[in-house]
């Protein structure tokens, strides 16, 4: 990669994180080539020439979010055996992003999820696809803890995924609105108190 090209994608990942960090405090919604252009202190046609349309950057940005809260939570669980160990270690790093991270800055699934429920169109479907794809993984983890035989045979993949992901949004609810300092402590005590009932 020559210099050029490497700056290029230096100031584009500026322009694609500045954009984040204005969707987390205001919405998806409040993004505009002009508002990350003057945050950056860079010119609006700059900014259209490194990343192309509005909708281009908000697109970016849900994708950014995903690549950042993968790379958070799941690929360090990577680590540890498959089965409950796995699953156990991914709650955790959720639930320490949800108090140190989305709590204070927003987070793009959740707030996202509420400003597009009721819109259709391509950055719903983005986000959807983002979604539904963590959902997804955290389905496949569950089933691995069903075969290892940590949870019973019996468990309902789906269904815990639903109750997992109740709890994380109940969480981020009173940590951000509520700003209760022990959100992510409650969080902790219900899910240990959701495995009792799951575990063989």
């Amino acid at each position: 990669m020559d210099a050029k090209t490497q700056k290029s994608e230096m100031t584009r990942a500026a322009i694609v994180g500045a954009a984040l960090d204005l969707a987390s405090a205001q919405g998806l919604e409040a993004i505009t080539l002009q508002a990350v252009a003057d945050t950056l202190g860079l010119s609006k046609s700059g900014v259209f020439s490194r990343i192309g349309s509005r909708e281009a950057l908000q697109k970016a940005v849900i994708e950014e979010f995903g690549r950042r809260f993968v790379v958070a939570v799941f690929v360090p669980a990577m680590q540890t055996p498959k089965g409950l160990p796995r699953l156990n270690d991914i709650v955790q790093r959720w639930i320490v992003r949800t108090r140190d991270v989305d709590a204070h800055k927003g987070c793009i699934y959740s707030a996202g999820a509420f400003e597009l429920d009721d819109c259709e169109g391509e950055l719903r479907d983005v986000l959807f696809n983002e979604v539904t794809r963590w959902r997804a993984t955290l389905r496949r983890t569950v089933i691995q803890c069903i075969e290892a035989g940590h949870l019973k045979a019996d468990t309902d993949a789906s269904q815990l995924v639903g109750e997992l992901n109740a709890l994380i949004l109940g969480s981020l609810h009173d940590a951000r609105f509520l700003r209760d300092p022990r959100a992510a402590e409650r969080a902790q005590a219900t899910w240990q108190r959701l495995m009792k009932s799951y575990q063989t």
